[in-house]
């Protein structure tokens, strides 16, 4: 017998199984996690992420300056207290992250380095079989579960959006997306054009204006921005009378909400003032002499799309000295030394910089198969954006637009935890969400109204998405001042819900 023949075959890894499975560590997997083990220590469960360590968004994104657009007081969990300014860097967020995650032993319940790749379920075993590519060795492995809860996010980590433009080939320097910024990209004293007119341009230029020769932000038409302070007062007077952290939290946290909620409800129905009212914060900054209404003046109403705040008017600071500029026109095609716009003009430029919005992907690209049939989640509909029908033990979180992502997370978690003890009482191992008597035959909608909100990559992938029916049940609202009290009281005897 020869050397190589007795070598012999490692035995296959038999599946391991758990009551949950969490896809994703980012902000809504721990959060996920977290309730979990507080409200259902007797539920086994694990978290697999693909990447190397914790933080989604917050870890994969290497940009310069990158931070919240969204105030921390309501972004960080419910249940951690925030304790820092109200928009916070990337550094400062996997901090409080790894905080939670060490208070609590969440580690215990991590395997990095897993890339999911299908998901099956078995009405026969009442069980999900999910299949993951291990990094560390290649290898495949298995897991079981009752029930899965997809914290992975909605759109592709792996590489951002960017559209094609006629003559990109025949320009001579680079071109990159903020979503896989290289760590070695110098642009110190070059001349860098920033395509883009949201948060992460907002951000990106006057992370690097002080290092480059000049800066310009390139965009087709303009977008809101509310310029102040990064400071919560109400916080400040608050440490100031020495109240407990705690306290501090849930105080602001509801001043903020409360604001926010009267902001939402005139940006619909007092629109002109609004829009005027936020035009007058960025003049404030950039002076009676600029051209405001060319390049921050939107053509949409406020709220159509997301809204970010821009701490210490940064950006505008950066116009002002003289190091960016922003140009609002269409590009005609690259050229070698830069961009030739439309109007006959070129933006010179070393360095091009695609902040051009993500690739949306439903349910983490995913293959998923229902008793042996493939699953198309475009021919579902949603019960509150968080379940579909025909689609078993599944639960969603995709957050708020208009307000911060983690507070539907929280919400979510807590609706996990409540049915999983609704099912153990009921002895029901399956729960699947099914259009009540009359509702059949009511008019598929799109996952989102576009007159609601439309940002470019959900108007690009929606198709990809579930559908929604007109009834506050079966659609995501986008309203958590109504979901706040409408997911707690949902009846979960309701005849939407299918249990064996």
């Amino acid at each position: 017998m020869t050397a190589t023949a007795t070598l012999s075959k490692p035995a296959a890894q038999t599946s391991q199984h758990f009551d949950v499975l969490i896809v994703g560590a980012g902000i809504s997997g721990i959060g996920g996690a977290w309730h979990l083990k507080h409200q259902s220590p007797e539920t086994s469960f694990v978290v697999l992420e693909t990447q190397e360590s914790f933080g989604g968004t917050w870890l994969t994104h290497k940009y310069p300056g990158i931070r919240s657009d969204s105030d921390l007081y309501t972004f960080g969990y419910r249940f951690k207290p925030w304790v820092g300014a109200p928009i916070a860097s990337a550094e400062e967020i996997l901090k409080y992250m790894g905080e939670v995650i060490a208070d609590d032993h969440l580690d215990d319940h991590i395997r990095y380095g897993h890339a999911i790749k299908s998901a099956k379920w078995s009405s026969a075993d009442n069980t999900w079989t999910v299949e993951a590519v291990r990094k560390a060795d290649g290898e495949t492995v298995t897991f079981t579960t009752n029930f899965l809860w997809m914290c992975q996010g909605y759109y592709r980590h792996s590489e951002g959006y960017t559209p094609e433009w006629e003559g990109m080939s025949d320009f001579k320097g680079q071109i990159i997306h903020p979503q896989t910024w290289p760590e070695d990209l110098n642009y110190t004293g070059k001349k860098v054009i920033v395509i883009g007119s949201g948060a992460t341009a907002a951000t990106v230029v006057p992370a690097i204006a002080a290092d480059c020769e000049h800066v310009t932000l390139l965009q087709r038409s303009p977008t809101y921005f509310i310029p102040g302070r990064n400071e919560n007062e109400l916080a400040n007077t608050l440490r100031e009378l020495e109240i407990d952290e705690t306290w501090v939290h849930e105080i602001v946290r509801r001043k903020v909400l409360f604001d926010q909620a009267a902001f939402t409800k005139r940006a619909i129905e007092d629109s002109d003032v609004v829009r005027e009212e936020l035009l007058g914060g960025v003049r404030a900054f950039l002076g009676p002499d600029f051209d405001v209404d060319t390049h921050f003046t939107p053509k949409y109403r406020p709220w159509r799309q997301r809204i970010a705040f821009v701490p210490n008017g940064d950006l505008f600071q950066g116009i002002n000295s003289g190091k960016a500029s922003v140009v609002t026109d269409e590009i005609d095609r690259f050229v070698e030394n830069g961009i030739l716009l439309k109007s006959g003009k070129v933006v010179e430029g070393d360095i091009i910089v695609t902040a051009t919005g993500f690739n949306l992907n439903v349910l983490g690209d995913i293959e998923f198969e229902i008793d042996g049939k493939a699953l198309d989640f475009a021919d579902t509909v949603t019960f509150r954006g968080m379940m579909f029908t025909g689609v078993p033990n599944l639960i969603w979180v995709f957050g708020y637009f208009r307000a911060s992502w983690t507070l539907r997370a929280d919400l979510i978690g807590d609706f996990m935890a409540r049915l999983l003890k609704h099912m153990k009482a009921k002895g029901a191992k399956r729960i699947t969400p099914a259009l009540r008597p009359g509702e059949e035959n009511l008019p598929r909608l799109p996952w989102m109204d576009p007159e609601n909100f439309n940002p470019g990559y959900l108007m690009r992938g929606m198709h990809l998405l579930p559908k929604r029916l007109n009834s506050p049940d079966w659609q995501h609202t986008q309203d958590y001042w109504a979901e706040k009290d409408e997911i707690p009281a949902i009846d979960l005897d309701d005849v939407a819900f299918d249990y064996k």
